[in-house]
């Protein structure tokens, strides 16, 4: 084997696209500090029952382990970074009312998330903590939606679920094995969830199946929000949610978003040990699957020392940057080899001032690489001026 070869779903970033990603993660930064977003930056590698403290076993089964040899106890390499940030809301910041942190950075992914995935993606994302109402879903929807526009992507659909409804039929019906259903209901298989069933005609059973089929429009006369009413039993627990889900498509600011188109999947139950709430998933017309997610993960920095409710969302910055459009390259001033003062201070004039400025060492002048000369520095005698490659 090469020596050079790198490990299965790792790739290195080569200068196209290594600028792409740099430029959408600094306009995305850019953005959430507009919200009032405060920018954390965790480390790459935590103790393990740190790292993994209520986040359920998929992460456990996506996280690199090794031994610290300062310690020898057990290490993870993060593979989300979520959990660091509620940590750090809990544990180290102490605030009383609300905090809006965001995020980016690479996390390592012991296996792909998917068939065409990268085991080193890089994670961005916002998190507001302390207020347990929808409008903290309806801003963090709002900013994801937003941060998918900034890389040029028009339409945006956003699939909707609420952790709340199985959890009030499932204490209806303790028989039931919980993990079993929500496993069937992921994949809405009918026939596996009528056996795991046994021909039970109760109501809950009846409401399960017909979870598997609830899915489509999240607003107008046949939404599946007031399908779900008519069809769910009259749960206190069902109530509250849909009323949340209502609340969340009809807000006015996620309606003023162009582009957008809201729909709702009761049996997307996707990260269902981790989140409590609202969740979201978006989707692009390129991509076969979602682009980004989130929700609500009420309470998971109890462990760390407080109990917050919690709503935030991440994206894979590496595939929403591959999703632009191919960037024209960059145009630069080409400048001549020289210790000449004058020229030395006037490249370094023209580069303060944000252009790009190159100086063409001796034997390479006729090489441009990815940038494209459009002008140059010229010798003149009162000095060296620009002139124009056109």
């Amino acid at each position: 084997m090469p020596r050079w070869l790198l490990p299965e779903s790792i790739s290195d970033v080569l200068p196209s696209e290594a600028r792409c990603v740099e430029e959408l993660r600094r306009l995305l930064l850019d953005q959430y500090r507009s919200y009032g977003y405060e920018l954390v930056m965790p480390p790459m590698i935590e103790h393990l029952e740190s790292l993994l403290t209520g986040a359920g076993t998929e992460l456990g089964l996506r996280t690199f382990k090794l031994v610290d040899q300062l310690s020898g106890r057990t290490m993870g390499l993060r593979a989300d970074i979520t959990p660091q940030v509620a940590r750090i809301d809990a544990h180290l910041l102490g605030r009383v009312g609300v905090a809006r942190l965001c995020y980016a950075g690479s996390v390592l992914h012991a296996r792909p998330a998917g068939a065409f995935a990268s085991r080193e993606p890089i994670h961005v994302g916002a998190e507001i903590y302390g207020h347990p109402g929808v409008e903290a879903d309806v801003e963090i929807l709002d900013l994801m939606v937003r941060s998918i526009q900034l890389a040029g992507i028009d339409r945006v659909r956003v699939d909707l679920c609420h952790m709340g409804i199985v959890p009030a039929l499932l204490e209806q019906d303790r028989s039931l094995d919980a993990e079993q259903v929500y496993t069937l209901l992921q994949s809405k298989d009918v026939p596996g969830l009528r056996e795991l069933l046994d021909g039970r005609g109760s109501q809950v059973g009846e409401a399960l199946l017909a979870l598997t089929r609830l899915y489509g429009p999240a607003t107008g006369a046949s939404s599946v929000i007031a399908q779900a009413r008519a069809t769910l039993p009259p749960l206190a627990g069902i109530g509250k949610a849909l009323d949340e889900l209502r609340r969340l498509v009809e807000s006015p600011q996620l309606q003023r978003l162009q582009g957008l188109e809201l729909s709702v999947d009761l049996a997307d139950l996707r990260g269902y040990r981790y989140h409590g709430g609202i969740t979201f998933a978006a989707y692009v017309p390129s991509l076969p699957n979602a682009v980004a997610r989130g929700g609500r993960y009420d309470n998971v920095g109890e462990v760390f020392g407080r109990a917050r409710p919690a709503t935030g969302f991440s994206l894979e910055l590496r595939e929403l940057a591959a999703l632009q459009a191919p960037a024209e390259p960059a145009r630069a001033i080409r400048a001549p080899w020289s210790d000449d003062p004058q020229l030395l201070a006037r490249i370094a004039a023209l580069r303060a001032e944000g252009q790009i400025v190159i100086q063409s060492l001796p034997g390479h002048e006729s090489e441009q690489q990815e940038f494209v000369f459009d002008r140059e520095l010229v010798a003149q005698p009162q000095g060296w001026d620009i002139r124009s490659l056109a």
